[in-house]
């Protein structure tokens, strides 16, 4: 096996808008164990269960890893124009089966998420906070709507969202942060701001094993076991679904990219969302051959070094 890579990003300013959900957790644990990376707050927004129960849990989980500093900020309880769609099939009820933690120590900080948003990025230097989006776009494309001066103050969006040829995971052609809020989907994927996005097409590469989860359940700390058993309820519906023992790993890619960039390859295409049709809605339609002259938008991730990805996660989170 090969050893943990070097992390080699500076230090980096980041927020996580997100819908907890089980790897949304693991994504906050990681930017907590990484001195390169400082976490200014966490938005919360409806997807993988109401937006009430993913703010108890980005709560819940700050309070296990010993950080109920960090500001929690409640944002939008559904998407632009379409009908709430969440996937309690696929995290549970309370987006944390698996594994039961104690009720939260507070309550959510004051102000909407959006409001937190805008504020933070107009009151940093530009270019000095990153945005990892880990649920539907539904918060940030509100405020480059609310106040668009915004988009020149973010460093980047790093976002784990849409796919190529994995096409989808909540319906045949659309993954499921996109599908859920195409309409703020396609805000933010045509603002302009510096964007990453980290498709199926890589998470669909780093499947929770057997292995892989033992070597979790074994970090000799609190969060350990935790995360294990939360991915190993998750992961069960999506080895069913693709006949694996394990499902991919989605959202902690995000800051696992901010940490060590060389181990992930692409290349900066157009990407855009399909809002029109209901066959494809939230589609991300990526021209990897550069067959238009629609702009270059994105850097789009299609490799990952599966090995070492999990050799550094497991290394973080064996810090907290």
């Amino acid at each position: 096996m090969n050893s943990p890579a070097t992390p080699k990003t500076p230090e980096t300013k980041i927020i996580i808008d997100t819908d907890p959900g089980q790897d949304d957790a693991i994504t906050f644990f990681l930017a907590l164990a990484s001195p390169e990376i400082e976490l200014l707050g966490i938005t919360t927004v409806a997807g993988n269960v109401p937006v009430e129960q993913t703010t108890e849990n980005a709560l819940k989980a700050l309070d296990l890893a010993g950080r109920p500093d960090i500001p929690v900020h409640m944002g939008a309880s559904r998407p632009f124009l379409r009908a709430p769609v969440n996937a309690a099939h696929v995290h549970g009820q309370t987006g944390f089966e698996g594994a039961d933690l104690p009720p939260p120590s507070r309550a959510p900080n004051p102000g909407h998420a959006v409001d937190f948003l805008i504020r933070t990025l107009l009151d940093h230097p530009p270019q000095t906070i990153t945005l990892c989006a880990i649920g539907p776009l539904t918060n940030i494309a509100l405020a480059i709507v609310k106040e668009p001066a915004i988009t020149a103050r973010l460093r980047q969006i790093v976002t784990m969202s849409g796919a190529f040829s994995e096409v989808g995971n909540i319906t045949p052609s659309a993954e499921f942060n996109c599908y859920v809020d195409p309409h703020a989907a396609a805000i933010v994927y045509n603002s302009g701001i510096p964007i990453t996005m980290i498709p199926l097409d890589v998470t669909h590469q780093l499947h929770t094993s057997a292995s892989r989860l033992e070597r979790i359940a074994r970090i000799p700390n609190r969060i350990g076991p935790v995360v294990a058993n939360w991915l190993r309820f998750e992961k069960a519906f999506e080895a069913n679904k693709y006949g694996t023992d394990g499902g991919p790993l989605h959202d902690p890619n995000t800051v696992l990219y901010l940490l060590a960039p060389e181990l992930y390859g692409g290349k900066t295409v157009n990407v855009r969302i399909e809002t029109q049709s209901e066959l494809t809605m939230g589609m991300t339609v990526i021209d990897w051959w550069t067959i238009t002259s629609h702009p270059r938008n994105a850097h789009v991730l299609r490799t990952a070094k599966a090995e070492d990805i999990y050799t550094l996660l497991i290394e973080r989170l064996s810090r907290l």
